[in-house]
């Protein structure tokens, strides 16, 4: 199992080398932010949400003075809206009184925020201080089981279960390649099998759309010609250049066929 899944780590970071965050972010604030709004909605949506939101609160300590009312309009987009706006000003009172409106880079004290779990706490970690850490969210959550890694539902025993498995630096590109492979290739209600380059080494191929064209037309995002959730991407974001890539050394002509994003 551990050679297998390490092999699968290794297919995906061929398959996504670009693999990254696809939040919007500028500094550990506004990705902490941005990550608490993710919940229960795209990073999509997020994304399109946030550079109103830091325009007007740019600082923890201009988001701690914020009007909740104002705040929660801002972030309604989002859903679930009023209960998003009160971890948000807690967590940028804590950071304005407790640390020097500075987000603190010890998971230790991250989840201490108001709104901020140990799903949270890994995303800030490993994509503003470089500090390793497993995202599960419910993609990795679903893929790591489909991939036979565990059995565990509980986020807590995955993120154990997996970080056995492999070395912690690979801990965030892997939370990242397999989110990315679970937002393109392998969905929770259609996976689409037949066009997945890793089939050969999944126990669950088959829970899927098997048949190669029919699973084709089910890619999202760059894979099918799209680009990700991204409105602001680093400047060496692939977009439709690498799904021409990865078509031709994958699927043949993948970014050509009309897809149902």
């Amino acid at each position: 199992m551990v050679r297998r899944a390490r092999r699968i780590n290794r297919e995906l970071a061929e398959l996504y080398p670009y693999a990254h965050p696809e939040l919007d972010f500028e500094n550990p604030f506004q990705l902490l932010v941005a990550t608490v709004l993710s919940a229960q909605t795209t990073d999509l949506r997020v994304n399109q949400t946030t550079p109103a939101l830091f325009a007007k609160y740019p600082t923890p300590e201009d988001m701690a003075a914020a009007n909740p009312e104002e705040l929660e309009e801002i972030i309604r987009p989002t859903g679930f809206f009023r209960n998003k706006a009160k971890s948000l000003l807690g967590l940028s009172i804590a950071l304005r009184d407790e640390f020097g409106g500075e987000v603190p880079g010890r998971l230790a004290d991250l989840v201490t925020l108001p709104g901020v779990g140990r799903k949270t706490a890994n995303v800030v970690l490993g994509n503003a201080f470089g500090v390793p850490g497993i995202t599960v969210d419910t993609h990795f959550g679903r893929l790591v089981r489909r991939f036979g890694w565990t059995t565990e539902e509980d986020p807590v025993k995955v993120e154990a279960a997996v970080a056995e498995i492999f070395p912690k630096s690979e801990w965030t590109m892997l939370s990242h390649r397999v989110v990315f492979h679970g937002r393109r290739i392998c969905h929770s209600q259609k996976p689409a099998c037949g066009a997945c380059p890793i089939a050969p080494l999944c126990p669950s191929y088959g829970e899927g759309e098997t048949d190669p064209e029919k699973a084709r037309k089910l890619l999202k995002y760059e894979m099918g010609g799209r680009p990700g959730q991204r409105l602001r991407p680093p400047a060496d974001f692939p977009g439709e250049a690498a799904a021409r890539a990865d078509a031709a050394g994958h699927h043949g002509h993948v970014a050509d066929l009309a897809v149902d994003a």
